[in-house]
């Protein structure tokens, strides 16, 4: 007989009375260590006993800790939550895993030396896809996103997530776990969230709304510039239907639209007026085909896009001028079924007309087509789903455009278990393995000078839980495109504050041994600098690339930013560029927050095996 009791953590897991003598609470073990040394279970499934290179791991970061600690004349404990205490576990996962990180011993002792080889103060960081969600949408927001990131623990379990919402089938990751947190020391998790925890981010609307954004982003975060993003829905709830269906007009799409282009461009309007220069670009809505070109000329008339989003795989092509027809799928070179290119072309062509070319003088990123391509785990090869077969033809037919293709194509959604299977299987292409779209999108856009490879989603779903994917993807990238024509996006909201992959993208290295294997050049600082910044400065025009960027730091937003926000903005949201970033509103408010922080907690919730 069962005696657990109730409204207990046990009786509120899924372990047998079996299961449950083979496990402990996480936070009992005796180590926290600054980054994970075992799985963790959130009482769902069984966590995997620690492994022999995850037991070396820990052994050799209580080894360092306990000897600097004793050097520096602190606490084990309170070296573990400072900057030493990450550099200690990164020291040891190189140690062990290979060299992946670039870190060196005496960061474990100066916080200097470990922000001197960290994110540099004058770094020009350019986030080219981030994400606000309308304020009125609280109930059908992207939590599943953020807690995949988060990982099991309180804010996941509160939205009404006890499993890893992208990874169905349990698979495990390269540290053997079915739920790792993207980045645990900024993707807080903790028991009570943000009760206890400033810093802890509850994973509810609000996180994705304006208010939010501007304070990770802009003052926790080192970005200097960011492209405000936005969606074409591909199906839409309509009043009075049950069953969502593709829309059939413009208007019917916007009203599923997370953000539409109004909202987009009023809130970069309201980000530049106050930070008093260029802070913000935002994105048009790129809805192709002869039925839309009349809204596609609205939004340049009326909004001034600084580039445009499209999605393939949603329906948002209108390809003739039935007002009873639906929206279709698309691609970027797409024709009807008569073979006429009546539905990408033409809208390239008015983008590049005569008419509108002028937009490029104070929209110089106006000719930047944007597209979402991958995160389409079972789909089969085709364009309009994200295989990037479209891509030559578009480049080749329109080298005045640049085609910028968000999240590398990669094929997995989210949770990268089959890219790594990929990588595993032997199968090469071009000598090379082949990850799944991303490897044939990298040589088929070789060729083209105006195709760019963007890292939004593909780097954070990766570098921490699936390294080794990252490292082929960033070689394969480097290798056949170059460091010219790849781009940072973060695609935050989604995943918190952008900070975390700055700090992440600036550290981390090919091994030099898979470097001589594949071909892949190494991720250098001059590369680094390109892709964080300097090649979106370049597609975008903006000018002052090389001035220092402002540092930011981990802090809330002063308690009277929100009221900043005019009436007309909030109404418009449905509430219930230039030298000197270094010296506006933004940057003189950050200078309130330096060195306010506590200690981070390194305590981790949920279940770790203790038998086998």
């Amino acid at each position: 007989m069962s005696q657990r009791r109730p409204g207990s953590r046990e009786e509120d897991s899924w372990f047998s009375d079996a299961q449950l003598a083979r496990v402990a609470p996480a936070e009992t073990e005796p180590f926290q260590s600054p980054v994970p040394t075992r799985m963790v279970s959130n009482g769902e499934y069984m966590p995997h006993p620690q492994t022999e290179k995850q037991q070396r791991v820990e052994a050799r970061i209580k080894e360092l800790a306990d000897s600097a600690s004793k050097k520096l004349g602190i606490s084990r404990r309170k070296f573990l939550a400072g900057t030493g205490g990450m550099a200690a576990a990164f020291l040891a996962m190189n140690e062990v895993f290979g060299r992946i990180f670039n870190v060196s011993p005496i960061e474990m002792f100066e916080s200097a030396a470990y922000a001197a080889s960290g994110v540099p103060l004058n770094l020009f960081v350019f986030d080219d896809q981030t994400h606000i969600i309308r304020s009125r949408k609280r109930n059908d927001t992207p939590n599943g996103l953020r807690a995949t990131a988060q990982g099991p623990g309180a804010a996941s379990f509160n939205a009404g997530f006890m499993a890893n919402p992208n990874n169905p089938l349990g698979q495990l990751d390269e540290f053997r776990s079915p739920w790792t947190p993207w980045n645990p020391t900024h993707l807080l998790n903790e028991p009570d969230s943000v009760l206890l925890h400033a810093d802890s981010p509850p994973n509810i609307g609000d996180q994705f709304h304006v208010v939010k954004y501007i304070q990770r982003m802009f003052l926790e975060a080192q970005t200097t510039v960011s492209v405000l993003s936005n969606v074409t829905p591909g199906t839409v709830l309509l009043p009075g239907e049950t069953v969502p269906a593709p829309p059939k007009n413009i208007p019917e799409s916007l009203s599923g639209a997370i953000l539409t282009t109004a909202q987009t461009v009023a809130i970069r309007d309201f980000v530049n007026q106050i930070a008093g220069s260029t802070r913000m670009l935002g994105h048009g809505l790129f809805f192709p085909g002869i039925g839309n070109l009349d809204y596609m000329q609205f939004q340049i008339d009326t909004y001034g896009p600084d580039s445009w989003k499209g999605y393939n795989v949603n329906r948002a092509a209108k390809i003739d001028m039935d007002p009873t027809s639906d929206m279709r799928r698309w691609t970027l070179d797409d024709h009807d079924d008569l073979g006429h290119s009546n539905v990408a072309y033409p809208t390239y062509e008015l983008i590049t007309s005569a008419k509108n070319r002028n937009q490029l003088k104070k929209h110089p990123g106006f000719y930047n087509i944007c597209v979402h391509k991958g995160l389409r785990t079972n789909d089969p090869h085709l364009p309009e789903l994200g295989a990037p077969t479209d891509v030559p033809n578009a480049a080749r037919d329109w080298p005045q455009l640049n085609f910028i293709i968000y999240h590398s194509c990669i094929r997995p959604a989210f949770w990268c278990f089959n890219a790594l299977q990929d990588v595993l299987s032997g199968r090469l292409r071009e000598g090379v393995p082949d990850i799944l779209w991303t490897t044939e999108f990298a040589q088929l856009a070789a060729p083209f000078r105006n195709v760019y490879a963007e890292l939004g989603t593909t780097f954070a779903s990766t570098v921490v839980t699936f390294p080794t994917v990252w490292t082929h993807i960033i070689g394969q990238l480097l290798k056949f495109m170059g460091d010219d024509n790849i781009v940072f996006g973060s695609d935050s909201m989604w995943y918190g504050g952008p900070q975390w992959q700055i700090e992440a993208f600036w550290r981390f290295q090919i091994p030099e041994d898979i470097q001589q294997k594949w071909g892949y050049p190494a991720l250098t600082e001059a590369s680094r600098r390109k892709i964080l910044g300097l090649n979106s400065a370049r597609l975008y025009g903006i000018p002052g690339a090389a001035e220092a960027a402002p540092r930011g730091v981990y802090r809330p937003v002063p308690e009277h930013f929100e009221s900043m926000i005019p009436d007309s903005l909030k109404t418009l949201l449905e509430f219930p560029g230039t030298p000197g970033y270094a010296t506006d509103n933004f940057s003189k408010m950050r200078k309130q927050y330096v060195e306010m922080g506590g200690e981070r907690s390194n305590t981790r919730y949920g279940w770790i095996r203790t038998r086998v």
